[in-house]
């Protein structure tokens, strides 16, 4: 005899859902955006992700912001720090997207100020990303004990999350007066934060049992 799924059934499918939709927004926004120019404006990468709101991809790029941050809203976790953690990263993200980096090329004062601005939501959304997968994805109901998958899964978000962290690490090096010129003709911008998106849509993924469900 068949069982009917109840109200609490589909509110798990639900967040299920939506840590899904989060997780593949992540992993495939570095490769729409690269792709996605290619095919409109010829070949050419961005210095940096966020460079490609200064091309056709300008939309994609703003509304996948926009919609991972209200994603990380809507979800839902044990206690209020998911909560907040959530509302937060959602006004970093749409800070990220409303507030664009510094133009690589005539540049005003207002521009370089914005700029500033982006650098800050973006640097606070990597860290609460990190936080997400670190410390709130790692943690288990106090009425359960983790299961083998939930784990592995641990494993999954603590690589996710110090990856991020790194990749924090690095851009902020990069950025140094004596490191710029040594590093700045392989674009590495680009590449730690794509990383580090990637590697964020994969915790999420996993979060939403698409990868190592119990």
């Amino acid at each position: 005899m068949s069982q009917q799924s109840g109200p609490q059934d589909s509110l798990v499918l639900s967040y299920l859902g939506l840590r899904k939709a989060v997780g593949i927004i992540g992993c495939a926004l570095p490769f729409v955006l690269v792709f996605g120019k290619f095919l409109l404006q010829g070949p050419g990468r961005e210095p940096s992700i966020s460079g490609y709101y200064y091309t056709d991809m300008r939309d994609v790029f703003v509304g996948s912001l926009c919609a991972i941050g209200i994603f990380l809203m809507s979800c839902r976790g044990y206690d209020w720090r998911d909560e907040i953690a959530g509302r937060m990263a959602c006004v970093f993200a749409i800070g990220v997207a409303l507030f664009p980096t510094t133009p690589y090329a005539d540049a005003t004062a207002g521009d370089r100020i914005i700029g500033r601005i982006h650098l800050s939501f973006a640097a606070l959304l990597f860290l609460t990303l990190a936080y997400f997968s670190i410390v709130l994805f790692t943690e288990t109901a106090l009425d359960k004990s983790p299961t083998s998958q939930k784990l592995k899964r641990n494993k999954v978000y603590l690589v996710c999350g110090y990856t991020i962290l790194a990749c924090i690490l690095c851009m902020a090096v990069i950025a140094l007066p004596p490191v710029r010129p040594l590093v700045e003709r392989f674009e590495p911008v680009f590449w730690l934060e794509s990383i580090a998106v990637f590697v964020f849509g994969v915790s999420w993924l996993t979060k939403g049992e698409t990868i190592l469900k119990d």
